[in-house]
């Protein structure tokens, strides 16, 4: 639990007041409202901004963004007991991610060579194929479109394959060059 810990009764039943906020702190949530992509951290800096600029109170503010008065109120209570930082989502548990930065640093890599100069028997990387060809090299098992993405975070993408149709005939160029039958006269 966070140093943040109180007893939400209470704060249900007393209001709020978040009207006497200084110049430097609605300076510093206006940027974080405007530079945020968060759209979650948006609601909750626009909730404070709401309430210190208009001076509204909870239930004002609710109907406003959306959300419960009571929800609006913790949020109240949490700015003024963390500031700005109150009003990002603290970590939540989960499994670490899989794809660790020396991953991804191998994985763009390997993308930016050829397969057969790696001695493999293709000439193409697919999303599979890297998966699989780092899954031997790492031991890390990733999926082809989890591969795709790290690729593009990495500012890379896989191209299509280009196919072109060839043919032994010594006469297929000549051929091919007629897309059509002559005209009948």
């Amino acid at each position: 639990m966070t140093a943040f810990a109180t007893d939400w009764s209470e704060i249900a039943m007393r209001p709020i007041r978040l009207d006497a906020l200084s110049a430097e702190e609605l300076r510093e949530l206006d940027e974080l409202y405007h530079a945020t992509r968060d759209v979650r951290v948006r609601t909750r800096a626009q909730m404070i901004l709401l309430a210190a600029e208009r001076g509204m109170v909870a239930a004002e503010v609710a109907a406003i963004v959306r959300q419960d008065e009571e929800t609006v109120r913790r949020w109240f209570a949490r700015y003024l007991a963390e500031g700005v930082e109150g009003l990002s989502d603290a970590p939540r548990s989960g499994a670490p991610p899989r794809a660790t930065a020396p991953y991804r640093e191998r994985l763009l890599g390997i993308a930016r060579c050829r397969p057969r100069a790696l001695g493999l028997p293709f000439s193409l990387w697919t999303a599979a194929r890297l998966a699989d060809h780092l899954a031997e090299l790492t031991g890390v098992r990733m999926s082809p479109p989890s591969v795709c993405r790290l690729l593009r975070e990495g500012g890379m993408r896989l191209s299509r394959p280009q196919h072109t149709v060839t043919s032994p005939d010594p006469e297929y160029a000549l051929k091919k060059g007629r897309s059509r039958p002559p005209a009948a006269a």
